[in-house]
Order: C-alpha cells, then sequence, then structure tokens
C-alpha cells in the first residue's frame, strides 16, 4: 500500500490468514495462490456460498516499482486485485502525456476497462512492489454463468469502482483546488483507515504532478496547497511524509484566505498564544 513509517506495517492477522488451498498451490506451483473465499474478501463482498471447490485457486503476480501491468491496447483476458502495493491508472495522449485516472490499492479492482472492447483503454503502472492476484475473465465469466450470486456480486464490485470515479468526477467539478487536495488527502486516510493503517501518518507514494494529474490541477498547485495546509496547522508535511492533524477542517474545508491574510492572522494568533486556534480562525473567517 502507500508506504509508511507506520502504514506498511501489515495488520498482525494477515500473517494467519493464509489457507491449506493457498498452501497447497505454493506448493505444487512454486507461486501464491488464494481461493475464492479469500478473493471475495479481499474485494469486500460476502463469499459465494455455492462455490465449494477448495480447488478453485487465482493466482498471485508480484510487479516491482515502475513495471506496467498492463497498457493500452493490449488485448483483455484478466482482471486484476490488489492484494498489496499501490499503483495509479493513466490515459496517455498521442503526445506521451499522462492524465491519472486512480490510485488503486488493496482490494480494487483493475481492467475493467478492457470488457467491452477486449483491448484495455488505460495503462497501469506499480506505484510500489505490489501483490496482483490474477482473475481471468473467461474462467470469471464461466463460474457466474453456474453461480448466478458471484455473478452479481463481482457487477456490484464493478459499479462500486464506476461510483467511485463518478464521485471524483463531481468533486473536480464543484469544488475549489483547495478543497480537491483536502478531500484527496482525507480519502486516502479513509483507506488507509479501512486497511487497519494510520489514517494520521503516511508517505504519498505518488508525486505531487501525479495528484495534480488526478485533481486537475497543476504541481505548482498542489505544493502550495500542501505548503498552505502545513502552516496553518491541518497537516504536517515532510516530504512525502503527510500527518493528518485536523482531519474535520479538511472535510469541510472550501477555500483558504490569501496568504497575506493567512499571515497576518497567524502572527496574530501568536501574539495573542493562541496558536492552537489559529486553523480555526483562519476557515471560520471564510
Amino acid at each position: 500500500m502507500l508506504s509508511t513509517q507506520t502504514s506498511e506495517i501489515r495488520p498482525a492477522t494477515t500473517a494467519t490468514m493464509q489457507s491449506s488451498s493457498m498452501e497447497a498451490g505454493r506448493q505444487r506451483q512454486g507461486r501464491l495462490w488464494s481461493n475464492l473465499k479469500e478473493v471475495c474478501d479481499l474485494l469486500h463482498i460476502p463469499a459465494a456460498c455455492s462455490v465449494t471447490n477448495e480447488e478453485l485457486l487465482f493466482q498471485h503476480v508480484q510487479f516491482k516499482t515502475g513495471q506496467r501491468i498492463h497498457t493500452i491496447g493490449q488485448p483483455f483476458d484478466t482482471l486484476y486485485i490488489v492484494n498489496s502495493g499501490f499503483l495509479k491508472t493513466v490515459l496517455i495522449d498521442e503526445f506521451g502525456n499522462e492524465q491519472v485516472l486512480s490510485f488503486p490499492m488493496k482490494g480494487d479492482m483493475l481492467g475493467v476497462d478492457g470488457i467491452h472492447t477486449r483491448h484495455y483503454s488505460s495503462e497501469a503502472v506499480a506505484l510500489s512492489d505490489c501483490d496482483l492476484i490474477l482473475l481471468p475473465f473467461k474462467k470469471l465469466t464461466a463460474l457466474g454463468r453456474v453461480h448466478l450470486e458471484l455473478e452479481n456480486m463481482m457487477y456490484g464490485v464493478m459499479s462500486r469502482e464506476l461510483v467511485r470515479e463518478q464521485a471524483m468526477i463531481g468533486m473536480l467539478g464543484a469544488l475549489s483546488a483547495e478543497a480537491r487536495v483536502a478531500r484527496f488527502l482525507v480519502s486516502l486516510a479513509e483507506r488507509f483507515a479501512q486497511m487497519g493503517y494510520s489514517s494520521k501518518l503516511f508517505n504519498l507514494r505518488m508525486t505531487r504532478h501525479e495528484i495534480g494529474s488526478y485533481l486537475g490541477l497543476t504541481l505548482e498547485t498542489v505544493s502550495r496547497t500542501l505548503s498552505a495546509f502545513n502552516e496553518i496547522g491541518l497537516i504536517s508535511v515532510d516530504q512525502r511524509t503527510i500527518g493528518i492533524k485536523d482531519p474535520e477542517a479538511l472535510k469541510t474545508l472550501r477555500r483558504l484566505p490569501p496568504s497575506r491574510t493567512r499571515a497576518k492572522q497567524l502572527a496574530a494568533a501568536k501574539t495573542k498564544g493562541a496558536e492552537s486556534d489559529a486553523p480555526a480562525q483562519l476557515l471560520a473567517a471564510l
């Protein structure tokens, strides 16, 4: 996942979740495999009760930082589920410019955009060392014909990814630059909490340029906004390490006052010995 001094530590229960079927798969193939129940758990959907075959295994594949999982135009045959690690999906125009579409992490599904044309329409790149589970699409559709509840749940997972993308599009059209960055940080913190990692301190695996591409902002705007958040005490910033200090303020932030106004208000707060109240005073003034 997003690497952090605290967040790279996997939850303690994960180490004990390797089933006998995974061990058997490793012994036969020299690779790690997961059964259907483990795949469903990772996707946060109920395990299909009618599928009881413990020999139904799905292979894990490891990718190094910078490796491409699939490229634009590559024939589609596989969906991918992120078991660990952090990635980006991008569109690339004729001039080689990237538009970041998403930052998949544990429990997310990749490759759905290849179903329609049978070719991937985006590129997926590992931003850290990753472990992905392969779901061959023919195998998945064959299972769906036999086990209808499994097919419906997989449609639900795909719909969930679509809803997330629609929410991002809505955010880009409705929020200020500062609010976009704030919501992005809140979203990352919430995802870490869901995975059992720290939501208060984490390292960004993506660059500020990639964040800007995702949010529809320039590199300079992202850097300036993070510095402003740090200045007024909403977050702490140390290169790629982000500390979330006031998540509620980040959730509700609409915009920040001009830098000169911030400087005056912060100076006034320091004079009064109320530095801890400075973020609230700044936001209340909007």
